[in-house]
């Protein structure tokens, strides 16, 4: 007798840092979207794909639900919209060191009519003196009917009981995707992001915020791919920033870039960083569309 095969979206949603990314990246087990300790990292919705012998789990990583300041900031709240609209199972990731009603804003944006499983991730930074259960009890009391787990997705603390309660809702249906594909976004799409990632981690204040990132282009040779990336800034003087004393900081995102593109790709890479001013580019139609926010 066949078993019944279970296949359905299951989308991330959050505000901004409460560990999606992580998490998406844990339940794949590979490292398929960026991560950093700042906000506002993902701009896109990524699919990330599990396929096992008897299920197909399709996950969506969003970006954190914010307040909308520039059209750059009304795409990607376009991209949890979309998510909403095609998803068999919901996950919500919250900081529960933040205090109960900081997730008020999300789950109010969200309005779920999907299963809802709640999880309240980063126990490893609680203050032990916190009573866990009673915690979780005022969270239940708030959102009956919810599944919710108690995680850390970084420490991978209760991490292995997620998929079975996914699995619990997930619908019986075939498989969207052939079983060797890991995402629908290409590999252009990624090495961008890596770029972007390495931006996040070298550069403080508004720099991260301010910059988007064009693979203009991706020639792959025998022996190595040559990747030439425009990073796009608003101002004269963030570019500055950019380029560093004598080149120094460019230099170096490009080395750090360089090093996470080769990991990725399992191959030599040549990259050239080239910075743009553009100003006002997180409110151009057409700048938005040119660098992928559609």
């Amino acid at each position: 007798m066949q078993t019944k095969f279970q296949s359905g979206f299951v989308n991330i949603f959050g505000a901004p840092n409460a560990g999606k990314s992580t998490l998406l990246n844990l339940l794949l087990g590979e490292r398929l979207v960026i991560t950093s300790s700042k906000v506002q990292t993902t701009r896109h919705r990524i699919l990330g794909i599990l396929t096992e012998p008897a299920y197909q789990i399709v996950f969506s990583d969003t970006p954190g639900i914010i307040e909308t300041r520039y059209k750059l900031h009304e795409k990607m709240m376009g991209h949890v919209k979309s998510a909403l609209e095609d998803a068999d199972v919901a996950i919500i990731m919250h900081d529960i060191t933040k205090p109960l009603d900081t997730l008020t804003p999300v789950t109010d944006t969200l309005k779920l009519k999907v299963p809802a499983i709640l999880l309240l991730n980063k126990i490893d930074k609680l203050p032990q003196e916190v009573v866990l259960a009673d915690l979780v009890a005022e969270y239940a009391a708030q959102y009956p009917g919810w599944e919710i787990l108690t995680i850390s997705a970084k420490a991978k603390q209760h991490t292995d009981k997620i998929l079975p309660l996914i699995l619990k809702h997930l619908p019986e249906a075939p498989p969207f995707y052939p079983d060797d594909s890991i995402s629908d976004r290409n590999e252009r799409f990624f090495v961008g992001e890596l770029v972007r990632e390495q931006i996040y981690a070298l550069y403080q204040d508004e720099i991260p915020y301010h910059a988007a990132v064009f693979i203009q282009a991706f020639e792959e040779k025998t022996t190595l791919n040559v990747i030439k990336a425009d990073i796009i800034v608003s101002r004269e003087t963030q570019k500055m920033i950019l380029l560093g004393k004598g080149g120094s900081m460019i230099k170096q995102l490009g080395i750090n870039s360089r090093k996470s593109i080769e990991e990725f790709l399992q191959k030599k890479v040549h990259l050239e960083l080239f910075v743009k001013v553009r100003p006002h580019w997180r409110d151009n139609e057409n700048h938005l569309r040119e660098y992928g926010y559609n």
